[in-house]
């Protein structure tokens, strides 16, 4: 059985570089880790823009405000197994800048305790030439517009 999920992401932006966060499947430590821009499942009753804020305050200990997210800039659908259950879940994403700051792990919750290992601040550059597993893969392109100018319309990302 598949279980839906909604859920919101941040590119955090600053100067060059967006934060990502590692991860992996406690469930299955064999399958390696990857990479991910900072977000999770949106709780009931919670709007994106709120879990988005949220997850930000968890995952890295920035404190932002439901002004700072601005508007999406991005949706993707996904499936994945984590933990033993099967997921698909569709995913918005916010952009935000900020200046680069020193993340921290002092708000994982015990999932995050379980499953995430660290955080990195990666160039665009980085992220072309990286053979770690990054998501969404287009990250570096979408890092690229972004830091181009201002983004017209809600880019529509590949499920991975």
């Amino acid at each position: 059985m598949t279980v839906p999920r909604r859920a919101a992401r941040v590119l955090l932006l600053a100067d060059d570089a967006v934060l990502l966060v590692r991860g992996f499947d406690p469930a299955r430590p064999d399958a390696g880790s990857w990479w991910q821009t900072p977000g999770g499942g949106i709780e009931h009753g919670e709007s994106v823009e709120a879990a988005a804020v949220r997850e930000i305050r968890e995952e890295t200990g920035l404190a932002l405000t439901l002004d700072a997210l601005g508007p999406v800039i991005a949706e993707r659908w996904t499936e994945f197994e984590f933990d033993g259950v099967w997921f698909r879940q569709e995913e918005w994403f916010f952009a935000v800048l900020v200046r680069r700051f020193e993340p921290s792990s002092d708000h994982w919750d015990p999932v995050e305790q379980r499953s995430l290992l660290e955080h990195r601040w990666w160039t665009t550059d980085e992220l072309d030439a990286t053979e770690d597993t990054v998501f969404p893969r287009e990250i570096g392109q979408v890092v690229r517009a972004l830091l181009d100018g201002p983004v017209d319309a809600v880019m529509v990302l590949d499920p991975d």
